[in-house]
């Protein structure tokens, strides 16, 4: 099969980052500028389209030709603006994208990063003044009487600079090209190919939103925000309430305390101290200011298309550790949960729906909450359909429970599926049964449960809150070992994975774990196979002093640079990629059965299908429908219908 490289480079007065590239290509004003263009190792040619050149009938025709591959580094975006710039949709099936492909190898998510890893020729590397001319001539400028005021800036205003950016095209297209060689040495897992089609098809559909309840939610936001602005000014008589500085100052001055801190955690401690009713007022003031509850209506707004649906919602192997999919724009995985009854929850959307405050202030304390609870609902199905949910009961617990052969664990998930309850009587020696919802020692068996499968002790048990849950500091070590010693299983597999990746680092032999899974090394690369053969990479690895370590982006600051790891890390890699696999044949099993995915959040997918098709009992049965590579995984899950997005 033929190859067609492509690199473009575009404008639009839409900011791409934050409307992302479907909005961002639908503008009328948007454009292709440079399209830079390659077959297979012929020469890279240019076709400067800004200054009147015309796309040659050969790349127009392979553009849609099913025996021609199209691959771009970011193949959606070079995918959506082309299919804009022709006005038909070129088919993901026929593209492949050396980002995605660069990420399951553990490598960086920019073009120029993975050049520098990989090595690459200095004249082969994105030229460092890219990002300047995409500044200069890809977004509109500031009007001043120096340029004319005008609001865009074309080739003519710059030649030279212009020369630069058709230089800098070509060389993203030999960059792209001369990585996907470098990476032809370790073949793409075959199942990721189709399942980054379907995640294009997913895309490219998109999601209903409902743009009147989300202006009216901003609009409700606006006015009782700017009510509590004006009450805080007030009560406390500053310029600024807002303030962290001043906010001290006044608490300070009003209580006679010292103030170190006013974060969410110090809080508490602050109002104990103060022992004040007006710093408590003013404290309940500041968390009603502080809520970013239109933040993501805002989103909405600005990401929704003509036809009020929001595109390009999940991004393809967006964790390069696990190869899970990362959220965009609305940012789908971390939406604020819906906890008040239905029959409240429609109530409250039908009043913010109508701009009624006033009712809505009758009927509900919190309106700040009330809208961020909201937010889910704000998604709705196209008319004549519904959404029918389903959603992986326990997703991680049972796989981690799989993976380690912890067998009372397999009973639980086998059975009535309550881990936190028999966690609880594991660990505390207790009768089957005996510990119910409500029960103290059920909220032990929770935290352990949410804190402690990764290897995680004290501090992890503090992160999730375990002193606020009512546990005192001197039990948290005895839970961590009660925890343990419950799981001998679970304990194991950490230490036999932690073992078998340090064998393969220093002998270079490959290893063995249950269900398939191994280490071995290819060239610069640990491999870490899963259990339906697709394999986790690690750059680079070593051990140091006594640690794992390998290259990989730091999550902290995005930077390149070498990461220490463990057994219990690995196992929680293995772990959340195996459910994430899981999610993706479920995903592949709906679309293929004529359900349409319109997003998916964690190990939750959403369908819109047509009224008086399907149930939801279906779609629970046929998202649980026991996996191939996956013989004697307790799957589990749940389903329900909604007219609106929810949880149910």
């Amino acid at each position: 099969m033929r190859t067609l490289s492509i690199d473009i480079e575009t404008y639009s007065p839409v900011d791409l980052k934050t409307h992302g590239v479907y909005a961002y290509a639908a503008h009328p004003e948007f454009e292709i500028l440079l399209f830079g263009y390659a077959f297979d190792d012929d020469p890279v040619i240019e076709i400067d389209l800004a200054c009147g050149e015309k796309l040659p009938e050969e790349v127009q025709n392979a553009l849609y030709d099913p025996e021609i591959l199209k691959t771009a580094f970011n193949a959606s975006f070079e995918r959506t603006c082309i299919s804009a710039y022709m006005g038909s949709i070129t088919p993901p099936e026929q593209w492949s994208c050396t980002a995605v492909w660069a990420r399951e190898l553990g490598l960086p998510a920019t073009l120029e990063s993975v050049g520098i890893v990989l090595g690459l020729p200095e004249d082969k590397q994105k030229l460092k003044t890219g990002k300047a001319l995409i500044r200069y001539f890809s977004i509109p400028c500031k009007p001043t009487k120096a340029n004319g005021m005008r609001t865009r800036n074309l080739p003519e205003h710059d030649p030279e600079r212009w020369a630069l950016y058709k230089e800098y095209n070509v060389g993203d297209v030999v960059t792209e090209r001369e990585v996907r060689r470098k990476l032809s040495r370790f073949p793409m897992f075959p199942t990721e190919q189709p399942l980054w089609v379907h995640d294009q098809h997913i895309n490219d559909r998109g999601v209903g939103v409902d743009l009147v309840f989300a202006e009216q939610a901003v609009r409700i936001d606006a006015i009782i925000k700017a009510r509590l602005l004006d009450e805080a000014k007030d009560l406390t008589g500053l310029a600024n309430p807002k303030s962290t500085a001043q906010l001290k100052g006044w608490i300070e001055d009003t209580a006679g305390i010292e103030v170190e801190s006013l974060n969410k955690k110090s809080i508490p401690g602050v109002r104990a101290n103060a022992d004040h009713e007006d710093v408590d007022k003013m404290l309940d003031i500041r968390a009603g200011l502080a809520k970013t509850s239109t933040g993501k209506y805002d989103a909405m707004l600005r990401t929704a298309c003509e036809d009020h649906r929001i595109r390009g919602l999940t991004q393809f192997y967006g964790a390069s550790r696990t190869g899970r999919w990362a959220g965009r724009l609305v940012q789908m995985q971390n939406l604020p949960q819906n906890k008040m009854p239905d029959r409240d929850l429609d109530i409250a959307r039908q009043l913010v729906r109508a701009g009624d405050l006033e009712t809505m202030e009758l009927l509900f304390d919190d309106i700040s909450g009330t809208l961020s609870q909201l937010i889910r609902t704000a998604f709705v199905p196209r008319k004549g359909c519904r959404f029918i949910v389903a959603d992986f009961s326990a997703i991680e617990a049972r796989v981690l429970a799989w993976l380690a052969g912890e067998t009372w664990r397999m009973d639980v998930f086998n059975t009535h599926g309550k881990i936190y309850e028999a966690s609880a009587e594991q660990m505390f020696h207790l009768p089957a049964g005996s510990v119910k919802k409500g029960d103290p020692m059920r909220q032990k068996g929770k935290i352990a449960e949410l804190a402690l499968g990764y290897g995680g002790s004290v501090g992890a048990l503090k992160s999730m809150g375990a002193l606020d849950m009512g546990l005192v500091e001197s039990e948290l070590k005895p839970l961590v070992n009660s925890w343990r010693a419950a799981n001998p299983a679970i304990t194991k597999f950490w230490w036999d994975t932690d073992s078998m990746a340090r064998r393969t680092i220093q002998t270079k032999a490959p290893t063995s774990l249950p269900y398939g899974m191994g280490f071995h090394k290819q060239g610069p690369l640990l491999k870490l196979r899963l259990p339906n053969g697709r394999e986790l990479s690690y750059v680079k690895p070593a051990v140091v002093d006594d640690n794992i370590t390998y290259e990989g982006n730091i999550q902290s600051s995005g930077a390149w640079g070498r990461i220490e790891s463990y057994g219990p890390k690995l196992v929680e890699n293995i772990v959340q990629a195996t459910a994430r696999d899981c999610l993706a044949e479920a995903i592949t099993r709906l679309e293929n059965n004529g359900f349409p995915v319109v997003f998916h959040v964690h190990d939750e997918v959403i369908c819109e299908v047509p009224e008086g098709v399907s149930s939801a009992k279906e779609l629970g049965e046929l998202m649980a429908e026991p996996i191939a590579w996956a013989t004697g995984l307790p799957l589990r899950a749940d389903a329900y219908e909604c007219e609106y997005y929810r949880k149910d």
